[in-house]
């Protein structure tokens, strides 16, 4: 236990939460919240289009809601940062995939022993060598390759809703610009709300249900592991943790717990496997949200991600009721919401990316993040870090540092 990290601690962590809480903190957690429980039509989508049970689908994406909520309250409270806990979305596309070939226990015993493994790779301290081995403005091109989408999809309602999305574009920057002590996420929000009442949304479909997470036991088969264990390992540590650590890092916060993220992470996984979950790993673009300037005071951010975390729990045993309400919903809405949340940080990201040192290889690994490409079923950000990095060494070598001081510094993060 000696790599891991030491934070705040949990003892004061609810008079802190109290002291800390501030209009802007709360609407972005608020942001960051209706953000990940949207995800979860992903995972709807995902499964739907594999022909997986519809039971299996629901309790799946509760589970989702229902323990990474719950890690999601202890790693901000402990640390007191922006540490937002949920999971893994090209993990979630392999997990739906890989079930209809090797079956859902087996899948879920491929899930158990990535998750074991990720927890090996914090446990020993071994994040802090593959931080150094991809240096931040390739890790940060890759955060800024993979939120463009969220910026881009902010823009496109111009195209297909160009009313609302030009009323909620406008209520953001007018208030603030005027509105400095109303954070402009919320009266964002206000305003589309307000739009969709007056234009007649109809939420007539929208149905009430209560659904619990289900224990199942998992069997492992070398099978699965090969076909989707081991690619979740690589997806675990070498994207998703590197993609959290660098957004944090890219909004001021030094020190960031690296191998406890991935090390927390892992158990969390290993105790999803028990209940039809794929995964648990920091959230990059909830992690955005949270960690970004219209979270508040720097200090104080991290009440954001524990809002986030409680609202995952809370809307768990209602999930049905609250797809119902998104699905009723115009797309537009949180489109806008999220890319506008996001905005400041994607600067942030394209700054950091090519202001410095390993200019081709953070552009490359940018491209590739961009593009959405798939190699060996795994997703486009793992080889956005893998090549970008391996670009880097080839034409710049001479930008990495692989000194001792660097190395004790990454550690200490």
């Amino acid at each position: 236990m000696k790599h891991i990290e030491h934070g705040a601690g949990l003892r004061s962590a609810p008079a802190a939460f109290i002291r800390d809480m501030n209009v802007d903190n709360v609407s972005a957690g608020l942001v960051a919240g209706i953000f990940g429980l949207s995800a979860g039509v992903i995972h709807i989508s995902a499964g739907t289009a594999a022909g997986l049970d519809p039971h299996f689908i629901m309790i799946w994406v509760i589970a989702y809601l229902m323990i990474n909520g719950f890690f999601g309250l202890l790693m901000p409270a402990y640390y007191r940062l922006p540490l937002p806990m949920a999971n893994s979305i090209p993990g979630a596309l392999l997990f739906a995939a890989i079930i209809p070939v090797v079956g859902l226990e087996a899948a879920l015993g491929a899930t158990l022993v990535a998750g074991a493994l990720s927890m090996v790779v914090g446990l020993a301290g071994w994040m802090g060598i593959i931080m150094r081995l991809i240096p931040m403005p390739i890790v940060m091109a890759m955060v800024g390759g993979i939120l463009l989408k969220f910026g881009t999809n902010m823009v496109m309602p111009l195209q297909t809703a160009m009313v609302p999305a030009v009323v909620m574009i406008l209520a953001y920057f007018f208030s603030a610009r005027y509105l400095r002590r109303v954070p402009p996420l919320v009266v964002t929000m206000v305003v589309g709300i307000a739009y969709m009442a007056m234009s007649g949304v109809d939420f007539s479909d929208v149905e009430f249900s209560i659904t619990f997470p289900e224990f199942i036991v998992p069997t492992f088969t070398f099978e699965a592991f090969l076909a989707y264990g081991l690619p979740l390992t690589l997806i675990l540590v070498g994207m998703e943790t590197p993609a959290g650590v660098g957004l944090v890092k890219g909004m001021g916060f030094r020190e960031v717990p690296a191998n406890a993220i991935t090390a927390v992470g892992g158990f969390a996984t290993m105790i999803s496997a028990f209940f039809n979950l794929h995964s648990t790993c920091i959230a990059a673009p909830m992690t955005g949200i949270c960690s970004g300037p219209e979270a508040g005071k720097h200090d104080k951010r991290w009440v954001a991600a524990v809002i986030a975390g409680a609202i995952f729990i809370i809307a768990a045993p209602f999930y049905g009721f609250v797809v119902s309400l998104i699905e009723a919903m115009p797309k537009y809405f949180i489109a806008i919401v999220a890319g506008l949340a996001l905005l400041r940080v994607i600067s942030s990201a394209m700054e950091m990316t090519f202001c410095g040192k390993h200019q081709v290889g953070a552009l490359f690994s940018f491209l590739i993040a961009v593009s959405g490409l798939q190699i060996l079923g795994i997703g486009a950000s793992f080889w956005a870090l893998v090549l970008g990095a391996g670009i880097s060494m080839l034409v710049e070598f001479k930008d990495f540092d692989f000194s001792r001081e660097q190395g004790n510094e990454v550690e200490a993060a």
